[in-house]
């Protein structure tokens, strides 16, 4: 399928925007990373931990961030999700043996100044299917037995995180549950109350974790780039090799300075995103190098440049569809993915207009300098006689 047929973009002509760009992006990223000391590592790879708590009503980030910061100390980070009122709540931890407490610290301060309970009751937002159970047995003992108890609990549970998502609203909506009679609500509204929250999911990495994966994630892009570097020159020339990682490391880096630009962490998933990029903008790259070798035999009287604009429109329609689609997927994720994948699609989104731009108007005219150098080279460098250059022939006949 082909959107363009027989096109003649004068695409290396208009190549100076494009790295002027390139150039001020590249400086901007490099000088926010400077400033800021890095880029802005998430609780992947400093330590700490991290808290998904679904609200019943919009809460206020800096609400839950001065409740935290007066019991934990570090930085702490909240990024509300406005379509579901996920928010997600990361706490920084230098000390390891802090992390083992720091679970029920988010927790008891969230039920201090969001729960709404009272003293001695169990929250059934949050708890579980044997706190219920425990609470049932005693005033049902006579109407059900120990296995109807535990049936009647796991119902409970269910349907709370089932078809309320978690969130109760009151205890009477537990009316519908199959077993929960007048008694079993009375008993609960007795022994229970309903926060408005609830903590669904809770992910703890130590410092020295955080750590070591932040030196994997930098192993692995490396590793990926010099793979690709020796790929590249076996299958091409090494020149070619060169000038794609030269332009995926120029990916790389206007995608983790926009990174610190706009004050996003890095976390697990934007590496994953990274190397994703990196084998994206790879691939089209390689795409473009291929079409140019094909044409160098059959374009023989055409200068260099020319063989490379024309194999830059041959592909042309297959980069739009690829890069197209790919952006997206990405952009739906971007705006509708939330909180938790917004780093991801972020990356995506970036790396794609990024690493499309890139193999046209980054790697390519590489290609060409490097043909032009080779050349004004070889016109600069004296006629041989008998493989010897003419000037040490001379030389040697004075002698």
């Amino acid at each position: 399928m082909e959107i363009f047929k027989n096109t003649n973009f004068d695409f290396l002509g208009k190549k100076w925007p494009f790295i002027i760009a390139s150039l001020v992006l590249t400086a901007a990223g490099i000088g926010s990373l400077v400033m800021k000391g890095g880029p802005r590592y998430g609780i992947d790879f400093k330590g700490g931990t991290v808290t998904t708590v679904r609200f019943q009503n919009s809460v206020s980030e800096d609400q839950i961030r001065v409740a935290l910061s007066a019991k934990i100390p570090g930085e702490i980070v909240v990024q509300r999700d406005t379509t579901t009122n996920d928010v997600l709540i990361s706490t920084e931890l230098r000390d390891e043996k802090a992390l083992d407490a720091a679970r029920q610290l988010v927790v008891d301060t969230l039920a201090s100044n969001f729960g709404g309970g009272s003293a001695g009751k169990i929250d059934l937002s949050n708890v579980g299917t044997a706190k219920i159970a425990d609470e049932l047995r005693g005033p049902v003992a006579a109407s059900m037995n120990e296995q109807q108890v535990q049936d009647l609990a796991k119902a409970i549970t269910s349907f709370r995180d089932t078809q309320k998502k978690g969130l109760l609203g009151n205890i009477d909506s537990l009316s519908g549950v199959n077993g929960v009679s007048p008694q079993v609500i009375s008993v609960l509204k007795e022994k229970a109350f309903v926060a408005p929250y609830q903590v669904r999911g809770f992910d703890l990495v130590g410092p020295k974790v955080g750590a070591e994966l932040r030196s994997q994630a930098l192993n692995a892009t490396l590793l990926a780039l010099a793979g690709m570097l020796v790929y590249i020159a076996f299958r091409f020339e090494f020149i070619y090799g060169l000038a794609a990682v030269i332009a995926v490391f120029h990916d790389t880096i206007i995608t983790i300075g926009l990174f610190s630009i706009f004050d996003k962490e890095i976390s697990l998933t934007v590496i994953a995103a990274l190397l994703t990029l990196v084998g994206f903008s790879m691939n089209d790259t390689i795409v473009v190098f291929d079409r140019i070798r094909e044409n160098l035999p059959l374009m023989r009287k055409e200068k260099f440049d020319s063989v490379v604009n024309a194999s830059i429109n041959q592909t042309l329609s297959r980069t739009l569809l690829t890069s197209g689609l790919t952006f997206i997927t990405a952009a739906a994720l971007w705006l509708f993915g939330g909180a938790v994948l917004n780093g991801f699609s972020f990356a995506l989104v970036v790396g794609i207009i990024v690493g499309t731009y890139s193999s046209i108007f980054i790697a390519s005219p590489i290609l060409i300098w490097w043909r032009d150098w080779m050349e004004s080279r070889r016109t600069n460098t004296p006629p041989t006689a008998g493989g010897t250059p003419v000037v040490a022939a001379k030389a040697k006949s004075v002698k």
